[in-house]
């Protein structure tokens, strides 16, 4: 299983254990997050941009799949506010991959991954335009004026999801 940590910063050596900033379901313990890879697109934003990711699960019903994918593939999405666009095309990331061996799951269907102890990188590679590397990588970026509608449409929904940095969401 590879494991990566998505930062703006190129100059990180050792990721340190810290307190999740609000509730997670990690706890309240200082952990390093990362993410699997079939999650990572998630992550493929500036960090604090508010975003509800989605994707077609083996529980996600027929009606499901057409109301929010139409007849096409059923392909990740990472969903941003337009106010949030221009940020996402001008900042650069850097994509950490990080030993698994120290990790443990805490959202499956999430891709999420903690570890209680400092953890070092394997490789960095820079993402120099992330909404190319979102196609890329097979996900859809869809850019809507805001994400409150969605993310409670999602959330109701049979689709496996995320809301990230919602409290950044406009109102």
């Amino acid at each position: 299983m590879r494991l990566y940590h998505v930062s703006d910063r190129a100059d990180i050596d050792v990721f340190e254990p810290r307190i999740p900033p609000t509730p997670s379901p990690a706890g309240s313990y200082p952990v390093v997050w990362a993410v699997d890879e079939p999650r990572l697109v998630n992550y493929l934003v500036p960090r604090e941009c508010p975003r509800v990711t989605f994707y077609a699960s083996s529980t996600t019903t027929a009606s499901d799949r057409l109301r929010f994918f139409g007849s096409g593939q059923l392909h990740p999405v990472v969903a941003i506010e337009a106010g949030w666009l221009q940020r996402a095309i001008d900042t650069a990331l850097w994509v950490y991959e990080v030993p698994s061996h120290s990790f443990a799951c805490i959202d499956q269907s999430a891709g999420y991954f903690v570890s209680r102890v400092s953890v070092g990188s394997i490789s960095r590679r820079l993402v120099a335009n992330p909404p190319l590397a979102l196609a890329s990588a097979g996900a859809e970026l869809r850019v809507l004026p805001s994400l409150h509608a969605l993310a409670a449409e999602v959330a109701a929904s049979s689709l496996a999801f995320s809301c990230i940095r919602m409290r950044n969401a406009s109102s």
